[in-house]
């Protein structure tokens, strides 16, 4: 007996499902890298496949099981108007038709990658007033922290494929989990590196630093900021990795 073949569709925004069964047994995967890990704040995105990822993530943390999300709108992914819920060739072929790659094209009624990357920028002024209002520093100078932004992709080329779930943590004051979305995150960590000028892991490739985040794929950038009477300023900002699947090896060859 022939089983159908799986036609993979476009899922931004407009279409808001719950997880896959494998979806879920890779948020669970997640989850187990990250128990270790105390998080002071989670930031989700407000569709359902990102909040079930978050759910999955903090029941298996061993320090912040059972803290309090706050649902983002501006971590939705991102919009691909017509071609919402149709299979991704039919996306391909619009792009292919309009002479531009299926990354930068945007369909009728959907997101332009500079309007996902506003909502990327009034995120940072939200998520910097809070860590700034909610925690107290341990600076000399009372002026600033380090934070640490784990940003996960919830639907869904490792800078540092061997490394510890605790990389770049040493020494950082406040630790927030940022679960999102694949299209987004990608938009997300293009304006922190090109624009932010983040510092990068030496030897990095920007082919992998810009690679598609897999499924519940993990990145990690240390953020300080500073306060001003304007209000936060990011005075420092260093990428330690993207898109880490260590996670995922034993959940793949399981499956395998």
């Amino acid at each position: 007996m022939k089983s159908s073949p799986t036609v993979l569709c476009v899922i931004g925004q407009g279409v808001d499902t719950l997880l896959s069964e494998t979806g879920i047994q890779q948020g669970e995967a997640a989850g187990r890298y990250l128990a270790d890990i105390t998080f002071h704040n989670v930031f989700v995105s407000n569709l359902q496949r990102a909040v079930q990822t978050a759910e999955i993530i903090l029941r298996k943390n061993t320090h912040s099981s059972g803290m309090e999300m706050v649902l983002e709108p501006l971590l939705r992914e991102r919009g691909f108007g017509i071609a919402e819920g149709r299979p991704k060739e039919d996306l391909k072929n619009m792009a292919n038709a309009a002479g531009q790659s299926c990354r930068d094209y945007t369909p009728p009624g959907g997101e332009t990658l500079d309007q996902v990357k506003l909502r990327f920028k009034k995120f940072l002024k939200v998520l910097f007033e809070r860590l700034l209002d909610e925690h107290s520093w341990s600076a000399p100078d009372a002026s600033g922290g380090a934070t640490a932004a784990n940003v996960t992709a919830a639907a869904a080329s490792d800078v540092a494929p061997d490394g510890s779930a605790d990389d770049g943590l040493q020494g950082v004051t406040v630790h927030a989990l940022v679960v999102s979305h694949g299209a987004y995150i990608r938009v997300a960590i293009r304006h922190l590196v090109e624009d932010l000028k983040c510092s990068l892991p030496p030897g990095v490739k920007m082919s992998h630093l810009f690679s598609p985040c897999p499924n519940t794929g993990i990145s990690r950038f240390i953020l300080t900021l500073s306060k001003s009477e304007p209000g936060p300023v990011l005075s420092a900002a260093r990428c330690v990795f993207t898109n880490r699947k260590d996670h995922l090896e034993d959940f793949t060859a399981a499956a395998e």
